[in-house]
Parts: C-alpha cells; structure tokens; sequence
C-alpha cells in the first residue's frame, strides 16, 4: 500500500480549492461547497441508497462543489473504498476520504485510491498523532481537513499546523446540531486557514450565516443526498454563500 501511495497520480490541491492563498490579498469571497456521497448518518440514519455514487459526484461537480468528500467508513455510514474508487474516477476536482483516520496506513490508503484530502477528527488524536499525520499527508502531497468542535480543539489544530480547518457544530456525544457554535469560534482561526463549516446545512439561509461568520468553505452530504436536484442546490448553496460573504479584511 505505500508503494502504491507514493506510486499514485500527484494528488490535486485541496487548499487551492477551497479558496487558500498564503496572499490574503489574492483570496476572493466565493463560499466553496464541499460536497457529501452520504447514504446514512449515525444520528439519522439511512438518508439515500446512491447505487451509482459516480453519478452523484458528477452532479456535484457540475454544480460547482469545489471537493467531492466521499464517506468509506462501512459500519455507521454504509461507505467504502469502492464508492471512493467511482467517484475518483468520474471527476477531476479534488476528493476528500472521510473516515476515522487512527493510523498511518489509511493515510496511504487515501492516496493510494485518489484521495487528495482525508480528515483528522482533533478529538480522535493526541498532539504527537496529529502532527505525525498531518506530517505524513504533506509528504505524500495531500492536505488535511482537521476537525474541530471545541477552541481547545482549535488551538491544537492551529499548534499543529493545520491550513484546512473544519468546525462541526455537532456535539460528539449528544449528536445535537448547533449552528450558533460556529460563529462563537471561527473568529478563533488564524486568516491564512481555510474555514469549513460543517454540519447543520439544511437551507440557503444558514449557508449565508455560515458565510458571514467566516465560512471559505460549508461541507454537506444530508441536504443533498435527499434532493431531487443536487446539481441545483449545490449552485443555490454557492450563490447565497458567495452572496453573504464580507469582503477579505472586514471578515471576523
């Protein structure tokens, strides 16, 4: 699997992307949707079969989603490495491996199956963990979307030199949604970080809360997947983002 990693095409820039420049000046104002290949969720439950996962991705692209995030965890998302495999191979625009990343070896395995971006939950990892893991994704060419909940998770992502930094307004424990969660806690990241919101999509109204809060970027899998019109709202969701967002250097 390491040969195989290092062996990969070079893997797309996720940074970019999402809107990072380490020029601020350069950054624009577009929110960037990072669209989800959900079929079940452990709070809701079964949300959509998606036999043809490729297709869905597809859609997404021609929405405008600037990263495909596909679930490969089996046991409480019904995902796999083979969803991955689909959607790698039907668009062009960077892919995200969402799972429990605990060890080295699904890093390589991400990279090995396409995947440009995999995510590092901060509650899942000790400090050391976390940087060797973001450590191992810069070598092998990837990023990283580094999850928070907490500002003590905020700050060790930061400490740890995270650049795609995501804050889940779902409470680990309780799986309650609280969208206020987000605008107390973004104006806690550093500027040169990609902000991604997540969690608590449901409407173009809290993408624009989202958006004026700080959000580069929403990530959403459950709006969509029961959609009859993925491609549309993945649009809708830029536009009133994009619409909402405060100039660079008026945001929080």
């Amino acid at each position: 699997m390491i040969g195989a990693a290092h062996a990969a095409a070079p893997a797309r820039d996720a940074y970019a992307a999402l809107g990072g420049n380490t020029d601020q000046s350069a950054r624009d104002t577009t929110l960037r949707v990072i669209s989800e290949v959900k079929r079940r969720s452990p709070s809701k439950g079964a949300l959509a079969e998606i036999p043809e996962p490729a297709t869905l991705a597809a859609e997404y692209a021609a929405g405008g989603a600037s990263v495909i995030s596909v679930l490969t965890e089996q046991r409480r998302f019904n995902g796999s490495l083979q969803d991955l495999d689909a959607v790698r191979q039907a668009v062009d625009i960077p892919v995200l491996r969402k799972d429990f990343t605990v060890d080295e070896y699904q890093i390589y395995e991400a990279r090995a199956h396409g995947a440009d971006l995999v995510l590092l939950i901060v509650a899942a990892l000790d400090d050391a963990t976390l940087r060797r893991f973001l450590a191992l994704t810069e070598q092998l060419g990837m990023h990283a979307l580094v999850e928070t909940h907490t500002a003590e998770e905020i700050q060790r992502a930061v400490a740890a030199g995270a650049k795609i930094i995501g804050v889940n307004v779902r409470n680990l424990k309780t799986l309650d949604v609280d969208p206020a969660t987000f605008a107390k806690l973004a104006p806690l990241l550093p500027r040169e970080a990609v902000v991604i919101a997540e969690s608590g999509v449901e409407s173009t109204e809290q993408v624009a809360q989202y958006a004026a809060a700080g959000a580069d970027a929403i990530l959403v899998g459950e709006a969509l997947v029961k959609h009859a019109a993925p491609r549309e709202t993945v649009a809708e969701f830029i536009r009133a983002g994009t619409a909402a967002k405060p100039a660079r250097g008026q945001d929080n």
